[in-house]
């Protein structure tokens, strides 16, 4: 199923949420890949003034789901991230990371996805592989209202 994002509204969809929050912003999104970036600042370091390992697993699933929502049916299926991991590499201490999610395997009924976060130079400083199930979104909303 081809589709693209409209890269303003899925921002603005998120700015209440976590990942607006921490400062994710979606800065591309196709069929084969998602790309974004998220600040190193007070909102995503940990005590030592490094990058938090957690922000950039929240930054990988975050470009990793959006790319799954490109390759299913948005009236009937949602992603739901069911796995993930990540090596972190190097560190960060301000600036700005960029992420790719680039598919692995897109399947009817899971979807596995490689995200590479890098510096401003294009050091790799994390690599991350997702694994999404593709559920019923009507069970979602059902489940979302109780």
């Amino acid at each position: 199923m081809k589709k693209t994002f409209d890269i303003d509204k899925i921002n603005n969809f998120n700015s209440k949420t976590m990942v607006g929050h921490i400062g994710i912003e979606i800065l591309e999104a196709n069929n084969e890949y998602v790309r974004g970036r998220m600040p190193v600042d007070k909102r995503t370091i940990q005590p030592y003034g490094l990058l938090h390992g957690g922000a950039s697993v929240a930054f990988a699933e975050s470009l990793g789901s959006y790319a799954g929502s490109l390759h299913v049916n948005w009236e009937k299926e949602a992603v739901v991230g069911i796995e993930i991991n990540a090596n972190h590499l190097k560190s960060v201490r301000s600036g700005y990371v960029f992420g790719k999610a680039t598919p692995i395997k897109i399947g009817k009924k899971i979807h596995v996805w490689n995200i590479e976060i890098t510096n401003e130079n294009e050091d790799l400083i994390c690599i991350s592989r997702l694994t999404l199930a593709i559920i019923n979104y009507e069970k979602v909303v059902q489940s979302n209202k109780k």
